[in-house]
């Protein structure tokens, strides 16, 4: 095993880790610190890719930017008022024993398998992930979505704040 495969590996268990404890936690502001862990984890799985431009946008405007506005509404709905259910489910158990049977059985056969053509990248890797390449895919094939995504966050950070001054008026 390279020393490629192996950190990817150890990103991969990271992301996998840190979004199982992101999901789990009761309280918001743990569960974002894990989910900033999670980009972490993501950008070093871009930079075993050969992919250095996703990886620092990943940490630039995830972890940073991204993360800001989340903790920014987070602080603003007061989570400390929510009402938490004490039952704890059965159904959560056991789809959490599936998906750790899943996983273990894709790590199985990740160790047991066999080195083909296909693990290695391709040497157009690297023009891929390319600020030039990633710009033209972006401004031209995704230019929608893009825009889609920004008009979701205003629309999101608005509600918040909505929802906000809503509990102070009150």
């Amino acid at each position: 095993m390279s020393l490629a495969t192996g950190a990817f590996f150890v990103f991969a268990v990271g992301a996998i880790a840190t979004a199982i404890l992101m999901i789990t936690r009761k309280n918001a502001i743990p569960a974002a610190l894990c989910l900033i862990t999670h980009f972490f984890c993501l950008s070093g799985l871009y930079l075993t890719l050969q992919a250095q431009l996703l990886a620092a946008l990943q940490v630039l405007v995830y972890a940073g930017a991204i993360m800001v506005l989340v903790v920014f509404v987070i602080m603003l709905l007061n989570p400390e008022t929510e009402v938490h259910s004490p039952k704890h489910s059965q159904v959560r158990t056991i789809l959490a024993i599936v998906f750790v049977g899943v996983l273990g059985l894709q790590l199985l056969a990740f160790l047991l398998g066999q080195q083909s053509s296909y693990t290695a990248l391709l040497p157009k890797s690297a023009v891929v992930g390319s600020v030039e390449e990633l710009g033209r895919a972006l401004y031209t094939d995704y230019l929608f979505p893009f825009e889609a995504v920004s008009l979701l966050l205003l629309t999101a950070v608005v509600g918040a704040l909505t929802l906000a001054k809503r509990k102070l008026l009150n």
